[in-house]
């Protein structure tokens, strides 16, 4: 009876820990971290300072009663149905970022471009703003490509998904569920969160981990009381607390943001990215997959697009750059990479 009573005891002060530290992570003040904005490198950037193409229009559809916003690129020759490119930007990304150089490249060699806005970031709705979550950017995907299905002039079993970074992998996910995909595009692409979590420990240590881990309670814990979001810098300097500090990716993103690219996120996202995990489902898919991989790459693991492409099997076609993970986006990096990508459409759309 004394040592049950003294377990009791000791169970009874655990409890009682976890309570007093859950009030304070989710209530007490002192859990602001310094924002980081990023400076727009390219003269003229964002959507609202230039002339749009001819070739773009505007164009909008709902997921769960919510308006997703996306940029509908069109080919001049419409003599026969098209196909169409999904696209969507990675980790924080929105669509004036980097896709319209893409998109431009895609629709001169005779393709339709869908570009979307996940829920909660750029033009599209959702409250609260920048909220990541896994499942979600997933839906909007395949709503974007049922959306495009509908679009007079396109044809709907000639869709393809294009992703880079964080969403490089969705297109795989999509394409093992939904078999009219007809195939995929993954540009230096996140595809293994296990495999990518370890590279990020061995740089950061565990205490950076654990106190990331701290604030995605504080977010997801004041969501529940309906509490203002808390939120941390999606990108930030060596050393600096943001979701993602590696070396190089600070400058990395400010030589690609937009002027309205929103440099936060709401943390709770860490804790919701369970089962989705890309190299998971590759042995489902059943349509061509072009991986390009960086393989001085700080962010995500070659190896694990290498373990990929063998569950993808003849599937797969994997192209090889020797360049970081922000080098692909700009100059004969991006030429080599988009030129690549139109070689893959053009065979198998």
């Amino acid at each position: 009876m004394i040592v049950l009573k003294i377990i009791g005891i000791i169970l009874g002060i655990l409890i009682g820990l976890i309570i007093l530290y859950l009030i304070i992570v989710i209530f007490f003040p002192g859990f602001n971290v310094e924002k980081q904005p990023l400076q727009v490198s390219k003269p003229g950037a964002g959507k609202n300072n230039h002339k749009p193409p001819e070739s773009r229009k505007e164009v909008s559809f709902k997921v769960n009663g919510t308006l997703i916003n996306a940029w509908q690129y069109m080919p001049e020759d419409l003599s026969t149905p098209v196909p169409c490119i999904i696209m969507s930007n990675g980790f924080g990304g929105t669509k004036d970022m980097l896709l319209e150089s893409y998109a431009l490249r895609f629709v001169k060699a005779g393709m339709a471009v869908l570009a979307i806005d996940y829920r909660y970031f750029g033009d599209s709705e959702g409250e609260p703003r920048q909220l990541f979550f896994f499942s979600k950017q997933l839906e909007d995907c395949s709503a974007a490509i049922e959306y495009a299905r509908g679009i007079k002039n396109i044809n709907p079993d000639r869709i393809a998904m294009w992703g880079t970074s964080a969403s490089g992998g969705y297109g795989i996910i999509t394409a093992a569920r939904d078999k009219r995909i007809a195939c995929v595009c993954g540009q230096c692409p996140a595809l293994d969160s296990h495999t990518d979590g370890k590279l990020a420990v061995k740089r950061e240590g565990i205490w950076f981990f654990l106190r990331l881990f701290m604030h995605a309670q504080r977010d997801m814990g004041r969501s529940r009381f309906g509490l203002s979001a808390h939120k941390l810098p999606i990108v930030g300097k060596p050393g600096s607390l943001a979701l993602i500090n590696a070396p190089g990716a600070f400058d990395g993103y400010s030589k690609v943001v937009s002027a309205s690219f929103v440099n936060e996120v709401c943390t709770r996202g860490m804790l919701r990215t369970h089962g989705f995990n890309p190299i998971d489902y590759a042995k489902d898919v059943q349509c061509p997959v072009l991986l390009q991989v960086c393989e001085k790459d700080n962010l995500v693991s070659l190896n694990s697009v290498l373990k990929t492409a063998k569950k993808l099997g003849k599937y797969a076609e994997v192209k090889k750059y020797p360049i970081g993970h922000f080098d692909i986006y700009t100059g004969d990096n991006f030429e080599k990479s988009v030129t690549d990508q139109i070689t893959f459409f053009r065979k198998y759309l």
